[in-house]
């Protein structure tokens, strides 16, 4: 966490709000997304959405708790679960990471559901682009990003360095405040 955490003051330190791109490796990926996530919640003491577009809900939720993040504090979209949209608890689910006016909808209740400073996840860039044609995926992104800005919270996007086209990810740091690099030669 130590190598994140200096990189997120040094980056971002003088930023209210931000859009923050972490470029990762998939060797550091879950541990990165954890400590982001653990940095934000326990020691910013801010809550916040988290999208999951790799890992189920329930499998996230435990991953972060075991790592001592109170999920209490968190709101989950799960775009990877393979059910109808519903809400279930702290959790909306949307059924498929191709259904992006969904995914907007959901983040857009869910951080108007929250009071004061929060934050929001999105994990991960990649798997969009498993499921949607890469201009789809930049128009989303762009998309995001603006209402990111308007929303005025502490933006997050993770995406695998590697499985992603190096323009999509120059167009991405582009949008960003900033980009952290994690393991990788990057």
């Amino acid at each position: 966490m130590l190598e994140l955490k200096e990189s997120f003051k040094k980056e971002v330190k003088s930023l209210k709000d931000y859009i923050l791109l972490i470029a990762v490796d998939a060797k550091s990926y879950q541990k990165t997304v954890i400590d982001a996530t653990k940095f934000l919640v326990n020691e910013q003491n801010i809550p916040g959405v988290y999208v999951t577009l790799n890992k189920p809900y329930e499998i996230m939720q435990r991953a972060l708790s075991s790592n001592g993040i109170d999920t209490r504090l968190l709101i989950f979209i799960d775009a990877t679960s393979r059910t109808e949209a519903k809400k279930v608890g702290n959790c909306l689910y949307i059924g498929s990471p191709e259904k992006l006016s969904d995914m907007s909808v959901a983040m857009d209740q869910a951080i108007k559901a929250l009071p004061g400073d929060k934050f929001l996840i999105f994990d991960s860039l990649n798997t969009l682009l498993i499921f949607n044609k890469p201009a789809t995926v930049a128009r989303f992104i762009h998309f995001l990003t603006g209402k990111m800005r308007e929303w005025k919270v502490k933006g997050i996007i993770v995406t695998l360095e590697k499985e992603t086209e190096q323009v999509l990810l120059d167009e991405l740091t582009q949008f960003s405040d900033a980009r952290i690099d994690i393991g990788g030669e990057s």
